[in-house]
């Protein structure tokens, strides 16, 4: 996760990251024996998250890059580098999906 202040993930990304999340959790906390039919059986996600009660590597990401934002308005436009349209819409899609709307956090 080194540098995922920066990452623009699409949507397929952000599943591909749920899913190696998930495959690694499932091999930390193993199977699980039924307790009805006494089989072994893998865990379900929501079994999971029940277990595992950090957010999701998504909203880790998110948060992060939420944060880098902060840095980046407090540079001023001055700042040179990569492209700042990308990001800065991804940033404003964050904001949005945690509930905070469009908010001009630049200014």
């Amino acid at each position: 996760m080194y540098g995922c202040e920066t990452w623009s993930l699409t949507l397929r990304e952000e599943g591909k990251l749920r899913v190696f999340e998930n495959m690694v959790l499932r091999r930390i906390f193993g199977p699980r024996r039924d307790k009805v039919t006494g089989k072994w059986r893998r865990l379900h996600n929501e079994e999971l998250s029940d277990l595992y009660s950090s957010p999701n590597i998504v909203r880790v990401i998110k948060s992060r890059r939420m944060r880098w934002a902060g840095h980046v308005a407090r540079t001023g436009e001055e700042r040179v580098g990569r492209p700042r349209l990308r990001w800065v819409d991804n940033i404003r899609m964050d904001l949005q999906e945690v509930g905070c709307g469009y908010m001009d956090w630049l200014g």
